[in-house]
């Protein structure tokens, strides 16, 4: 993917981590977080560098962590516009919620990266509690080809790469082909390919082992930790509106609005594995 990885051929990056469940009984602890501080400063952040970052120069742990520090410092701090906050319905009746909380239980931001490599491409983030799934997943838009192929009045969907990460891994590769027939019409497809990996340790139990190791690339380092909170920390202090959202909804209908000019939220379908039975284990990058 390397050569096509970069704004002459990416039109646009979307990333959802969602989850069907609430606070679950955290709700002490979120009143002090919300959803910005929780998993946006740092999970979604940490897809983000992945995601962006270029190839280390080497397989150790600091050529890796600093191409992830090099990415999240051509981060443009949030600005409140590009910003979205919600709170789901019932969040101040749990346990631990103050009855007018402010916490934000869901988030959807836009991000700018400055460099050469990803300059003028969006990124769209959202996370939440108590949305329809729980599946965390990445998007990457292609730019549609300069005209339309089989001959549509209406632009067709671009092409798309699509990575689930969990709580099933799988990449998926969105397409137009021809539909069989004499006339010239397309139909939208998708090749996907599921990762199954017997035996896989849970994601704590790789920390611990690569804590026993001296193995440091899961671990974020303090020159990336310094830049995710220079990111967030225009947008920090409930400094936008708080917007109300209904239970296994999307979020809010205003977080449509920061995508829209893109064609609008991919919502990720749901998994056998995505229910709503409370916390999944912790990401790799804390």
């Amino acid at each position: 993917l390397e050569p096509i990885w970069n704004r002459n051929y990416v039109e646009s990056v979307q990333i959802t981590m969602a989850e069907k469940f609430g606070v679950s009984g955290r709700g002490k602890f979120y009143e002090e977080t919300g959803a910005i501080r929780d998993v946006v400063q740092n999970h979604m952040l940490q897809l983000v560098s992945i995601l962006t970052m270029d190839a280390p120069t080497t397989e150790d742990s600091d050529s890796i962590r600093d191409e992830k520090a090099r990415i999240l410092k051509a981060v443009r701090p949030l600005d409140p516009s590009d910003v979205v906050r919600g709170q789901y319905q019932g969040y101040r009746q749990e346990d631990g919620v103050a009855p007018d909380s402010q916490v934000e239980t869901f988030a959807a931001v836009k991000l700018s990266i400055d460099s050469w490599r990803w300059a003028d491409v969006p990124f769209f983030i959202r996370a939440g509690k108590r949305l329809p799934v729980t599946a965390t997943e990445i998007e990457v838009v292609l730019k549609r080809p300069p005209q339309a192929v089989f001959g549509e009045v209406q632009p067709p969907q671009c092409n798309y790469y699509r990575f689930r990460i969990s709580p099933i891994v799988k990449i998926s590769l969105g397409a137009r082909a021809k539909i069989a027939g004499e006339a010239m019409r397309g139909e939208e497809v998708e090749l996907v390919a599921v990762h199954q990996a017997p035996d896989e340790m849970p994601p704590y139990e790789r920390l611990l082992a690569a804590a026993m190791k001296g193995e440091e690339t899961l671990f974020v380092r303090e020159d990336s930790v310094e830049a995710e909170w220079k990111i967030v920390d225009p947008i920090l202090g409930n400094v936008t509106p708080l917007y109300e959202y209904a239970p296994d909804t999307w979020g809010p209908p205003e977080a449509d609005k920061l995508v829209e000019p893109y064609g609008g939220w991919h919502n990720p379908a749901p998994s056998e594995s995505s229910g709503a039975s409370g916390p999944q284990p912790a990401k790799e990058e804390s």
